[in-house]
């Protein structure tokens, strides 16, 4: 059995991170505080970017309250006296002056049963007085600050019109992880003329930044994007759902056995989704990786410098 899972996972689940540290089950409820982007203030986002990244048809109330218990309100009948994390997902989430961070954030903290935030945005996005707000707040609450990489192969960071370089990226981290703060990073296989080894290279280049916790997720083309126009024309290929366990499979032999698992496939919105469609059948994604995993007989870091299992 692997050290971290309680449910016979071979990687670290998120249940078992949440459940070791708070003894009950936590949910992070996903909010849209209606922030924009500096890579929509600078161009038109990243290649494969539809409305930024409330794709998943985050609610569009812009009472944050509101947004908060519709979904907290059909959790608890399932599962009463469960805990909960602000989940800031829409755009960039600090990509505003504090004083209106601070009155979203705290909004969110102040309702019952809250024990955290989780804040997603860019390393482009965080001012020195945001670092030094982050900082304060992460000495009252558990919070996590969720960054997009998607990649650490600079060529694909350009090509995909990212926005900033992968030391621009680095130096965030570091200096979150200087402040205490826990770090998730997002990544995307798949991306146009990657090789698997590239997208093993990545999660290996993250092992060696300390982080906590890792999204992953598969490449879809939406309609709408600049990545639709550049499939339309160039046609490089997507990879197949075997493909794909494939390369999480190897990805999670790399992986410090310590970063947690918060997402291990995609979750594309079907009315806006052309390809690949096996990505919306997600739970079958997720049986089909956990029985790859066991076919292989791999654990989570096996291949890293950390082995860590039972």
């Amino acid at each position: 059995m692997f050290t971290y899972s309680l449910d016979n996972k071979r990687y670290h689940t998120l249940n078992y991170y949440y459940r070791t540290l708070f003894q009950k089950k936590v949910f992070k409820v996903s909010l849209n505080a209606n922030f924009s982007c500096p890579n929509f203030k600078n161009g038109n986002g990243c290649i494969f970017c539809l409305h930024g990244s409330n794709d998943y048809d985050i609610s569009q109330n812009n009472n944050l309250i509101q947004q908060f218990y519709d979904v907290a309100n059909v959790l608890e009948k399932k599962w009463p006296n469960s805990l909960y994390i602000g989940y800031f997902q829409a755009n960039t989430n600090t990509f505003a002056p504090v004083n209106v961070l601070k009155e979203k954030y705290e909004t969110i903290l102040n309702l019952p049963n809250v024990v955290g935030l989780s804040i997603a945005t860019r390393c482009d996005a965080i001012s020195e007085e945001c670092y030094q707000y982050l900082a304060e707040l992460n000495q009252k609450t558990f919070l996590t600050i969720e960054l997009g990489l998607q990649s650490a192969k600079e060529e694909t960071l350009a090509f995909i019109k990212r926005g900033h370089d992968l030391q621009s990226f680095t130096q965030c981290v570091q200096r979150l992880k200087t402040l205490g703060i826990r770090v998730v990073v997002h990544i995307i296989n798949g991306l146009p003329y990657e090789t698997k080894e590239d997208m093993i290279h990545t999660v290996q280049y993250l092992n060696n930044l300390d982080i906590d916790g890792i999204k992953i997720h598969m490449l879809h083309i939406l309609k709408g994007t600049e990545l639709e126009k550049i499939w339309k024309k160039e046609k490089f290929p997507i990879l197949s759902k075997e493909e794909y366990i494939d390369i999480v499979c190897t990805q999670l032999e790399y992986l410090n056995p310590k970063i947690v698992i918060h997402r291990i496939t995609g979750d594309p919105n079907v009315k806006d989704l052309i390809t690949p469609q096996w990505l919306v059948k997600k739970f079958c994604v997720l049986n089909d990786i956990d029985k790859e995993m066991q076919k292989r007989n791999i654990y989570q870091g096996d291949k890293s410098k950390n082995k860590n299992k039972l």
